[in-house]
């Protein structure tokens, strides 16, 4: 390739990987294809829940999973129900007998207890234990039963139960939300490029950086075990950053291209300037990621974790085996074009460029027109409150949701029990046993279990609420600040702690509010640092930080008005439970401002290019924002369109998940790109590259990448 050698990493590696494009291409696949077979072959260790929990409640399911107790059983609920008969009638009794002889015949089905009756009379339930993996085999034992007496109502209810039909729904979202989102993915790159060729080069860089993570996942997973949630945050993250990484590489050569260089020069000019982008916002990206991992919350580390592989991947893959793709390809790279679609030219946009020009002639004007609407957001995002999904905010088309809220309602308390965990050297001495008698007493409990060393006993105590609401709340603080305390004082020796749905809720949403401080601190900080050494500029470093904060505070506010407050309820197909739940304000800034810093530093990555070569800071800007509104448009439309695909799933925290992001990212790609950021330069002037004297050894890093 003619002109002077790039200095920089990036244009360095691009350039081998262009020059040895077939070994480069073979090492990727091999990459590829490498870890996802040894990560099929070591499996995934998934994340126990005692090593999910937190706090009081983690202390809790620890001392349970190491007390020893029998092979684990599943506690389930069978509901008999009628609207005109008391359960003392003979078609209810005879009912109540051919639904016991029916479980009793069912493998895996043991200890079935005595009938309980409501207060109303009109309501029956069957506790028994369960004991396998074909928990299908007694729900279909009730859904006969069910079929031979409609007048009546039967449901099951348990955690297998309950685990089996929500991860058969969940399942189903999930490969609905992966069967649309490549499609659409597609559909939006062929009319950014309207080359079938040209669309289709940053799918497979996107696709096979999420294979190679989810491979690297498994592994890595040994050591420290992967929540479920983890793959599709691999997924979610890795079709954005793959796609947005190889988007602004391929936009910056066919550009090139345009303006009369020949393949090789233009190639090497997009490893010199995009590929030195690509590697800045990685970077920013990934430190961004790893704020995750001070969360304490292995849930949210393991998500971490996710992110992190799959953004380190698609950034060394659009650095190596893309351009050895765009070299190999050359100008076929266009073939396959798309009658009556748009391809992506050097072409500045005329719709962004009539409003920046209005947006330069009165900036001030403009900014506070913007800002106003953004602070208003963030302002309603003061209110936001935290909440925990139970039961009761899963879609209301499921079985258990429906057979969870009868119950509910006719046994207050009965399937969102607290539990209190004893230990002791022997729990059948008499201090500990009297005070153990003396809990169950108060707290009217009356379920008992104690491990064969009789060094643990565990007391199930009714707790009112559904488990994650405020009358919850309030009992378990009670049980822990009062009943329990009452019941065990004087006693040496002993550890007691409460754990249980409510409990959970607690301690999770307690570690939030601890850690939210540190995970903010360390992501800005961090994100400021490398923002200032990559653009030799305090100003330019902190209004980056600055408009990327504003971004995500009005997306906290969009989430308060809807889900919160209930605006769109019907829209979006979902029960407000009055508020957002716990883990997605601190996953949501972590994710948002990584993503976000994307397009910044890819706009102003062309402003300092221009800068440094000569321009004003004006002209600058105009150039940069016109000339990438097609890419960064393009690539905040694949983005908003996938998370807008999870915002239709059934489950209320996707949802939330789901507008988040896409609101977050079409604001940052329109508002703060269009209007806030140019607006803000042009105010600043000279300013924006201010860097004091004494921070004026920082290495220079060249954006413009001296290519000729």
């Amino acid at each position: 390739m003619g002109g002077r050698k790039p200095g920089h990493i990036a244009a360095r590696v691009g350039r081998w990987s262009a020059q040895h494009r077939k070994l480069a291409i073979t090492m990727w696949l091999a990459f590829v294809i490498g870890s996802f077979v040894i990560g099929a072959a070591v499996g995934t260790k998934e994340l126990s829940d005692a090593d999910a929990a937190t706090g009081e409640s983690g202390r809790a399911a620890k001392m349970i999973e190491a007390a020893g107790f029998p092979e684990e059983t599943d506690r389930e609920v069978v509901l008999i129900q009628s609207k005109g008969l008391p359960s003392s009638s003979p078609r209810f009794r005879a009912l109540i007998t051919e639904t016991r002889r029916a479980l009793l015949r069912t493998p895996g089905v043991h200890d079935l207890g005595v009938p309980k009756r409501s207060e109303d009379g009109r309501s029956v339930i069957l506790t028994f234990e369960y004991r396998g993996s074909r928990i299908a085999d007694a729900l279909a034992a009730v859904a006969r039963i069910q079929r031979r007496h409609p007048s009546f109502y039967l449901g099951e209810l348990g955690s297998a139960s309950a685990e089996k039909e929500i991860d058969e729904t969940i399942g189903t979202d999930f490969r609905r939300a992966e069967y649309f989102s490549i499609p659409l993915t597609l559909l939006i790159l062929l009319a950014a490029f309207g080359a079938l060729v040209a669309a289709i080069v940053p799918l497979v860089v996107a696709l096979t950086a999420v294979v190679a993570a989810l491979g690297l996942l498994s592994v890595v997973s040994q050591a420290f075990p992967a929540d479920d949630a983890a793959g599709s945050v691999i997924l979610l993250i890795g079709l954005a950053v793959g796609v947005d990484y190889s988007l602004f590489y391929l936009r910056r050569e066919r550009e090139e291209r345009a303006a009369g260089r020949a393949k090789e020069p233009a190639l090497e000019a997009a490893m010199a300037t995009s590929g030195h982008a690509i590697l800045i916002s990685g970077l920013t990206v990934l430190v961004a990621m790893a704020g995750m991992l001070l969360s304490g919350s292995k849930e949210i580390v393991s998500a971490g974790i996710g992110a992190m592989l799959v953004v380190a991947v698609a950034l060394i893959g659009s650095l190596t085996v893309l351009p050895a793709i765009l070299s190999l390809l050359g100008d076929r790279v266009d073939r396959g074009r798309i009658p009556l679609l748009g391809r992506l030219t050097g072409g500045e946009s005329r719709i962004w460029s009539g409003l920046l020009s209005r947006v330069m002639q009165r900036p001030a004007l403009a900014a506070a027109l913007a800002a106003a609407p953004l602070i208003g957001l963030t302002a309603a995002a003061l209110q936001l409150h935290t909440t925990t999904t139970g039961l009761s905010s899963l879609p209301p088309k499921l079985s258990v949701v429906e057979t969870y809220k009868r119950i509910q309602h006719a046994f207050p308390g009965e399937q969102e029990p607290a539990v209190v965990v004893i230990r002791a050297e022997s729990v059948d001495s008499p201090d500990v046993g009297a005070a153990i008698a003396e809990l169950r007493r108060s707290a009217q409990s009356t379920e008992l279990d104690v491990n064969p060393e009789r060094t643990v006993a565990v007391v199930t105590i009714p707790l009112p609420g559904d488990g994650a609401d405020a009358v919850s709340a309030r009992a378990l603080a009670r049980l822990r600040a009062v009943t329990v305390p009452a019941a065990v004082s004087g006693l040496e020796g002993v550890e007691v702690a409460v754990a249980g749905p409510a409990a959970e809720s607690a301690d999770f949403g307690a570690l939030m509010q601890r850690r939210a401080p540190v995970v903010f601190a360390f992501v800005l900080g961090l994100a400021f640092l490398l923002l200032l050494v990559a653009f030799r500029s305090v100003v330019v470093a902190a209004k980056a930080v600055a408009l990327n904060l504003l971004s995500v505070g009005a997306a906290y506010g969009v989430l308060v008005l809807v889900f919160q407050h209930g605006f769109g309820e019907s829209l979006l197909g979902f029960e407000s439970n009055g508020g957002v739940v716990s883990w997605l304000p601190l996953f949501l800034f972590v994710v948002l401002f990584g993503l976000s810093m994307d397009y910044h530093v890819f706009i102003l990555s062309r402003v300092r290019e221009a800068v440094d070569g000569g321009a004003r800071t004006e002209d600058a800007v105009v150039g940069a924002i016109g000339a990438t509104a097609g890419t960064v448009t393009s690539a905040a439309a694949v983005m908003v369109a996938v998370f807008a695909i999870f915002a239709t799933l059934s489950t209320l925290d996707m949802k939330e998940l789901g507008v988040g992001l896409a609101v977050a990212i079409a604001i940052d790609a329109t508002i703060v790109r269009a209007v806030l950021l140019p607006a803000t330069m042009k105010l600043l002037g000279n300013w924006n590259w201010y860097l004091p004297r004494w921070l004026r050894w920082m290495p220079r890093l060249s954006l413009e990448g001296e290519h000729s």
